[in-house]
């Protein structure tokens, strides 16, 4: 009968891309690591890597012990979740995250889930949306917080609450009294994020339909802190967070543009895979919706 440590050298080995690695992540020693490998191949009476190869490659029937390892590791975990304790729960949760969050309200979400399960190490990773989805879609994160912009094909959902955006640019580089209309907005520099940018993805859509012929090429970054920086040199008008900018709007280095039609809304949500739910994803999920909110930079506990 295999065991549960066997399982997990193999869905570790996969997933650092070698044993030594795997035996780093499970604490233990690459010889304790290749030991469980083999007597797992000695039960089923086949490799399960190819090792001709530089790197842990799974074999064919490496793939199919791969399938059946995260699925008995996950019922695994879902079992113990609905047994232990809060307090008494030890688990690593990878939580993928945009920038926006984690400059305004990750550090009270990870207060609130560390005071709920102490002894939960919580791993953020922070980067563009769509690098974040295919990563769950991988298995590397349990859970992401991003905007509403793709469709969920296979994934489940949680709405959070919506980021307030608008236009911005430095003081004095749009002259015009009043609002402008999306047209005249667009004869000027946007400032942009690109496609592998929840924000992008709405921002492009938003433009099509208001039928925008762009005028200026656009300037296209997939971080937010570089189009703040770009916006503050006036090199352009973007639409960013404001309520967590309001300092620098106050401060005299940002204004605000009016436009003649409603701003695209923001909404972010919280996203898993439904088979890899579990009562403690179920419960991040909640604590995202109670204290998700993007006010201000750099938000306490």
């Amino acid at each position: 009968m295999f065991s549960f440590k066997q399982l997990e050298a193999i869905y570790w080995i996969d997933r650092e891309g070698s044993f030594g690695a795997a035996a780093l992540r499970l604490h233990t020693s690459q010889a304790a690591v290749s030991k469980r490998v083999k007597e797992l191949e000695s039960l089923l009476g086949d490799e399960l890597f190819d090792r001709s190869l530089r790197h842990a490659r799974l074999t064919e029937k490496g793939q199919q012990v791969l399938l059946t390892a995260q699925r008995l590791l996950a019922q695994r975990d879902a079992a113990l979740e609905s047994l232990v304790n809060p307090e008494a729960m030890v688990r690593r949760v990878r939580i993928g995250i945009t920038e926006l969050v984690a400059m305004t309200w990750l550090p009270r979400l990870l207060g609130r889930v560390r005071a709920m399960y102490p002894q939960v190490t919580i791993e953020p990773d922070v980067d563009s949306a769509t690098r974040l989805r295919d990563k769950l879609q991988a298995d590397a994160l349990d859970l992401v917080i991003v905007p509403d912009a793709f469709s969920h094909d296979r994934l489940a959902s949680k709405r959070l609450q919506s980021a307030r955006f608008t236009w911005m640019c430095k003081p004095g580089l749009v002259r015009k009294q009043g609002p402008l209309s999306v047209q005249e907005l667009a004869s000027h520099t946007l400032l942009m994020q690109g496609d592998t940018s929840g924000l992008g993805v709405i921002m492009d859509h938003w433009l099509n339909e208001n039928l925008v012929a762009r005028i200026e090429p656009p300037i296209i970054t997939n971080s937010l802190l570089p189009l703040i920086g770009l916006t503050v040199a006036g090199m352009g008008v973007s639409y960013m967070p404001l309520e967590c900018l309001q300092p620098l709007v106050d401060a005299g280095a940002l204004q605000t543009v009016d436009i003649d039609v409603p701003n695209p809304e923001v909404p972010y949500a919280a996203v898993y895979k439904p088979q890899r739910k579990s009562i403690l994803v179920s419960s991040i999920c909640l604590l995202a919706q109670e204290c998700g909110n993007f006010s201000r930079m750099f938000d306490g506990i």
